[in-house]
């Protein structure tokens, strides 16, 4: 590596340690010529995902803007930060996963997964926008198939109960 102050190429590695969660190793180096002492930094190289739109188009993933969309969902809902950010590292790592290209239909239906996990308004309000709900009626379909979600896993809380009484 070539030394900051004399532009040499000869050095040692002094000192080295991971850093941010294993993902980096910081190394404290001195230069074989001048004798400075310097710091490097070695990353693993981040892997450029591409979105598949719905019209063809290919951009790259920005976790950014899946962030912005839950947290306009979970507006004025008791949600912390944390549980956002927790959602949208799962939903990275979900979608990272040995992919170079995603549709971002996949994305959307992953959100939504996490959402109606999480706060039935948040994910009412994400669906009602990622959907595109052509009418009233679409949209109370919807509703439907959450109502009825809901009365299953109430009624499987209410077994689980009564057996284990």
């Amino acid at each position: 590596m070539k030394c900051p102050y004399c532009n040499e190429l000869e050095d040692k590695v002094i000192d080295s340690r991971t850093i941010k969660d294993g993902t980096a190793i910081r190394r404290r180096r001195q230069c074989l010529s001048c004798g400075a002492r310097f710091t490097s930094y070695e990353t693993i190289e981040d892997i450029q995902i591409r979105v598949v739109k719905k019209d063809g188009r290919r951009e790259i993933f920005d976790r950014n803007k899946i962030r912005i969309g839950i947290e306009k969902a979970c507006e004025k809902r008791p949600i912390s930060t944390d549980s956002i950010s927790e959602i949208v590292d799962r939903i990275e790592a979900k979608l990272t996963r040995g992919k170079n290209e995603m549709p971002s239909r996949e994305i959307g239906e992953t959100v939504i997964k996490e959402l109606a996990a999480l706060d039935e308004v948040a994910y009412v309000r994400f669906a009602s926008v990622y959907r595109e709900f052509k009418d009233v009626n679409e949209f109370m379909d919807e509703l439907k198939g959450l109502l009825i979600d809901n009365s299953a896993n109430i009624n499987n809380k209410k077994q689980r109960n009564k057996k284990n009484s």
